[in-house]
């Protein structure tokens, strides 16, 4: 079949790498998501499988075990990883957020110590921002951190957590007044933590509890999950980068490149509906031929087509800039925005190709029309983005006085 969505000047390392990611969507994912998703089942031999592969180290540099590719690399693996299953490329990309704040931001000891065993895929990240009364305002996060000799008791409730139960390592971020006079600015009062922890739910380690998964129209499989800490010691050698304070930037590195992430994962589920829209549309009849001839339909296709090719365009963008080593929140909060929406109204078109037969769960349709919902909120909303992206084209276009 023809595919929409191909990426110029690719290495024919990048090529293989996506070659071999393909055919395990194809052949692993595409055949059991459904009803997987249907059980609300963690897709352990999937992730089996990814973790032979070597997707758990994709960006982590060689020198820790991992492949060391690039950000590119990593988001057209999750666009075709996310066209099988949006579900599995939120598992990698929680553990990849907090590989890459390692990368970029911890101490030497921490990137010994972590990276060789999260590129191994023996470690499980995850990253944890929100709380039940912030939403997107994270200079309201309430939890808190207090220095006790050679150790921080945390304290405070924590929200969405993807990976909650089945990871082993969680990048926290939280209030530390310490070294920080009253009045200064919440972004820099804020710290990173990195706590160990055991897989599963319930008390995970001395003040710390993992509740049960959080019941969700869509996004399943994945464990979403709420993290309660009460008391919970952590050595101050777990502080990300060894210094309080810096947490609000290194956690904003981490979504920044993670806004890259879920706009692959848009481009993937758009992807997977127009192939079930233009494949439904050449299998029903009506009026003596394929709806595909009728011109409606046809209409709808070609929008659908182009609206993949723009969002694949602009993460892909996105990606690259990011890789230059220049500033991409721009070009991350355009590929995010730009992409969530066309996914959303792409699985919607695809929904009405299909007709009565689109709301019934026997489709692939089906999950993909309550999947598509999260990648509007996931890692900054619509209106999130929109301020991003006004702030940086007024700093890019201010007038000169």
């Amino acid at each position: 079949m023809a595919r929409l969505a191909q990426t110029a000047g690719l290495t024919d390392i990048q090529q293989e790498i996506l070659s071999t990611v393909r055919d395990f969507v194809d052949k692993e994912i595409i055949p059991v998501a459904t009803e997987l998703e249907h059980r609300d089942q963690y897709p352990q031999q999937i992730v089996d499988g990814l973790k032979e592969l070597g997707l758990f180290g994709l960006m982590i540099p060689e020198e820790y075990g991992g492949l060391g590719e690039s950000l590119l690399t990593y988001a057209l693996c999750v666009e075709e990883i996310a066209r099988g299953w949006m579900s599995v490329s939120g598992i990698i990309n929680t553990h990849f957020i907090v590989a890459y704040m390692l990368k970029q931001h911890g101490t030497q000891e921490q990137k010994e110590h972590f990276l060789p065993r999260m590129a191994a895929g023996d470690i499980r990240g995850a990253f944890s921002m929100s709380e039940p009364g912030l939403g997107s305002d994270v200079s309201a996060i309430t939890s808190k951190a207090v220095k006790d000799g050679d150790e921080y008791v945390l304290n405070g409730q924590k929200m969405w957590l993807t990976n909650g139960g089945t990871s082993n390592l969680v990048a926290v971020l939280v209030r530390s007044d310490e070294g920080h006079p009253e009045g200064t600015a919440p972004h820099k009062s804020m710290t990173t933590f990195l706590v160990e922890k055991e897989p599963g739910f319930g008390e995970v380690r001395p003040g710390l509890t993992i509740p049960g998964k959080i019941d969700k129209m869509g996004y399943k499989g994945v464990d979403t999950t709420e993290l309660i800490m009460d008391g919970l010691r952590v050595p101050a050698d777990r502080v990300l980068g060894g210094a309080t304070g810096r947490g609000f930037y290194q956690m904003m590195d981490g979504v920044e490149v993670g806004r890259v992430n879920v706009a692959a994962r848009g481009c993937g589920v758009a992807q997977r509906a127009f192939e079930l829209g233009v494949s439904y549309a050449q299998q029903r009849h009506t009026f003596g031929k394929q709806i595909a001839q009728h011109q409606a339909i046809q209409f709808k296709l070609a929008e659908m087509a182009t609206k993949v090719e723009a969002a694949h365009a602009m993460m892909v963008n996105a990606a690259r800039k990011k890789d230059s080593g220049e500033r991409n929140d721009l070009e991350a909060g355009m590929a995010k925005y730009l992409a969530s929406e066309y996914c959303k109204e792409v699985v919607e078109d695809a929904f009405r190709i299909h007709g009565g037969y689109g709301f019934s769960k026997e489709y692939e349709i089906e999950r993909l029309y309550r999947e598509a919902p999260m990648l509007l909120i996931g890692e900054g909303t619509a209106e999130i983005q929109k301020m991003i992206i006004g702030r940086r084209l007024l700093e890019e276009y201010r007038l000169q006085s």
